[in-house]
């Protein structure tokens, strides 16, 4: 796990994260680690952290962050590619797409537990993205790989947006 660098306020004074989880070891595993490296590079007053997924360093990073976006592989019997965006305060985080996590308590765990004990960001947003391949290596298929710009131009968008309406 990175720690994010110190937060800097967005316009209404409210502190703006995106963890990036996953392993850049295991093929597909490796996406929500490079959306967020990408989003470091492009998004201003955004902390960036990049994280393995074990829940309670997620709760640990978000604790003192008002909105938060995880960008994560998930499995979930889609295609490859196909990314999901799930609001935390909307719906439940289905557990069953982060099935292949080596750890008991991942992210959907993490955001429940959160949910149950009354400390889920202000705005806490899932971008799940359907992998294929987990297996060791260091390269994303094509179908991932392919829509990284998209998720990472959704994201920026999707701060801008945020900090906009306030």
């Amino acid at each position: 796990m990175t720690l994010p660098e110190k937060a800097v306020p967005d316009v209404d004074g409210g502190r703006r994260l995106v963890i990036g989880v996953g392993n850049v070891y295991r093929c597909d595993d490796a996406v929500g680690v490079v959306v967020a490296r990408r989003l470091r590079n492009r998004c201003r007053g955004v902390c960036v952290a990049e994280a393995s997924g074990e829940g309670a360093s997620l709760m640990a990073l978000w604790r003192a962050e008002d909105d938060v976006v995880i960008v994560d592989a998930v499995r979930s019997g889609a295609s490859a590619g196909v990314v999901h965006r799930l609001d935390a305060h909307v719906e439940p985080i289905p557990s069953a797409f982060f099935n292949y996590s080596t750890h008991a308590f991942s992210v959907a765990e993490a955001i429940e537990m959160a949910r149950v004990l009354g400390t889920l960001p202000r705005a806490l947003v899932v971008y799940g993205i359907e992998g294929s391949r987990f297996e060791a290596g260091d390269v994303m298929s094509s179908a991932v790989s392919g829509v990284v710009d998209d998720v990472v131009e959704r994201i920026a968008g999707e701060f801008a947006f945020s900090a906009s309406e306030r």
